[in-house]
C-alpha cells in the first residue's frame, strides 16, 4: 500500500506522574531522519524510541516530542528551595553584567530540579512512553496510508493517461511510415537523373529503421505493467517508483528525438508533462 511521507498524530497517557504526551510529525526526505525532543525523565530512552520508529518507517524526516506534564492536583509538589536560593543570587549577581536581564518566578519554576513531585519511578516510566509511542505511531502510520490512497490514486489516473497517448502513437506510426515513403519518393522523382530503385528502397528502410518508436512503445508498455503492480505492494515503494519514472522518462525522450510529425512530437511533450506530474507526487511517498 502507498503511504505519503507527510503525516501527524498524537496523543496522551495518564501516569502516575503526570500526563505523558507525544507528537509525530514529518515531511518528505529521501531517508529516515528522526528528530527527537524528550523530557529529561525520558533522555535514556531514546535508542529504543528511534529503534521503534525505524522498525515501523523507511523515510520522511520526523519530529517526536514527547511532554510529561504533572498533574494539576499534585499535593506532593515540592520546591527545591535551595537549588531555588542558588538561582535566584546567581540572577542577582549577573545584574550588574546584563542590566536588562529578567527572570521571573516561572521562569525559574521551569528549569530542571526546582519544582519536584513524587519521586518517578524510571522504568515504569519507560514502559509508559514505549506504549504511547506504539499508540501514536499506529494514528501516525494510518495517517500516511490514507494520503497514500489519494496519491496512488492520482498515480494511477496519470499512468492511464501515459497508456492512452502511447495507443494512440502507435495507430499513427503506420500513416506516418506510409507519409514518409511517399515524401522520399517525390524528392528522388525530382531528382535531375533516376536513382536505382534497389538502392532506394534499401535507403529509405534504413531511415525508417532510424525513426522507429516501436521499440521504445513497447518498453513503455512494461514499465506501466510494473508501476501498477508497484503500486499495489505493502511495502514501502517511494525509490521504485523514482527508478521507474527515470525509464519513463528515457522513453518519452527518445520519441520525442525520433519523431518527424507533430503529432508524435506533441505526444512526446504530453508524456513528459504526464512524468513531471508523477514525480512530484512519488517525492512524497515513502
Amino acid at each position: 500500500m502507498i503511504r505519503s511521507m507527510t503525516a501527524y498524530a498524537g496523543g496522551e497517557r495518564s501516569t502516575t506522574w503526570g500526563t505523558l504526551g507525544c507528537e509525530l510529525r514529518s515531511v518528505n526526505h529521501r531517508f529516515l531522519e528522526v528528530g527527537t525532543r524528550l523530557p529529561e525523565e525520558l533522555r535514556a530512552l531514546e535508542p529504543q524510541l528511534r529503534e521503534r520508529i525505524s522498525a515501523r518507517l523507511s523515510r520522511g524526516k520526523l519530529d517526536l516530542v514527547m511532554r510529561l506534564r504533572a498533574p494539576e492536583s499534585a499535593a506532593s509538589l515540592q520546591i527545591n528551595e535551595v537549588l531555588l536560593g542558588q538561582l535566584g543570587q546567581l540572577a542577582h549577581r549577573l545584574t550588574s553584567d546584563f542590566p536588562n536581564l529578567q527572570v521571573s518566578f516561572t521562569d525559574l519554576l521551569q528549569l530542571p530540579g526546582v519544582t519536584q513531585g513524587e519521586a518517578t519511578d524510571a522504568a515504569a516510566l519507560q514502559v509508559e512512553a514505549l506504549a504511547l509511542l506504539d499508540q501514536v505511531l499506529d494514528g501516525f502510520v494510518a495517517a500516511r496510508e490514507r494520503e497514500g490512497n489519494t496519491l496512488a490514486t492520482a498515480i494511477a489516473e496519470r499512468v492511464d493517461a501515459i497508456e492512452r497517448i502511447a495507443a494512440e502513437v502507435r495507430t499513427l506510426i503506420p500513416a506516418i511510415r506510409d507519409g514518409q515513403r511517399a515524401k522520399l519518393a517525390a524528392r528522388l522523382a525530382d531528382l535531375p537523373h533516376p536513382v536505382d530503385p534497389g538502392r532506394a528502397e534499401q535507403e529509405l528502410v534504413m531511415w525508417l529503421q532510424k525513426l522507429d518508436v516501436d521499440e521504445e512503445l513497447d518498453r513503455l508498455s512494461s514499465h506501466i505493467v510494473e508501476i501498477r503492480r508497484v503500486l499495489k505492494q505493502r511495502e514501502p515503494v517511494g525509490r521504485r517508483l523514482d527508478f521507474l519514472l527515470q525509464e519513463f522518462n528515457r522513453e518519452a525522450n527518445t520519441l520525442g528525438s525520433k519523431s518527424v510529425d507533430s503529432r508524435t512530437s506533441n505526444a512526446a511533450v504530453e508524456l513528459k508533462v504526464l512524468i513531471d506530474q508523477i514525480r512530484e507526487q512519488v517525492q512524497n511517498i515513502e
